[in-house]
């Protein structure tokens, strides 16, 4: 009996930790990414290392795009000096001229970069707007927020409470 239990432990052991079984996980590694904003500035993630990055989706029809960008700004106006980054991508727009004004109006501080297969391919696809891709300051990506984003959460996440 003890040696029938023995075999089917060390059974089991081996279908376990044979290496088919199992996928291990990459460790988390630090994305890459170079975005050329409206006025014809790139930004590459890893020029970014000490902050904390924030790459926010959005479209001109978006209500929830349009509540959240006053606390974007905020953020990025009052912490860009010191702990973080937002650049704004727009999707599904009429023209650039529509942006502009949008942007215009809004206030908008942050770097604006017109979205496109590129960007998606580099930092991934939203099925909602507004997303918010977060990068933490060794420049890797920790969350990704569908729908909208505030102040506090962003906060929360920066001071570690997230």
């Amino acid at each position: 009996m003890k040696r029938a239990l023995f075999f089917l432990v060390a059974f089991t052991l081996s279908q376990l930790l044979s290496v088919n079984q199992f996928v291990f996980a990459e460790p988390a590694v630090a994305a890459n990414f170079t975005l050329k904003d409206m006025s014809g500035n790139k930004h590459q993630l890893s020029s970014y290392k000490g902050k904390w990055v924030l790459v926010n989706y959005w479209a001109t029809w978006c209500p929830p795009c349009l509540e959240e960008v006053p606390d974007l700004v905020n953020l990025y106006d009052h912490r860009k000096q010191k702990d973080l980054m937002v650049i704004g991508v727009v999707f599904d727009y009429k023209d650039v001229k529509e942006v502009n004004e949008y942007v215009d109006d809004m206030l908008m501080s942050y770097p604006i970069v017109l979205g496109d297969d590129s960007v998606t391919a580099q930092i991934g696809s939203a099925e909602v707007m507004p997303t918010t891709f977060i990068y933490n300051p060794q420049g890797v990506l920790v969350k990704i927020k569908r729908g909208l984003i505030t102040r506090e959460y962003i906060e929360r996440m920066i001071a570690g409470k997230k």
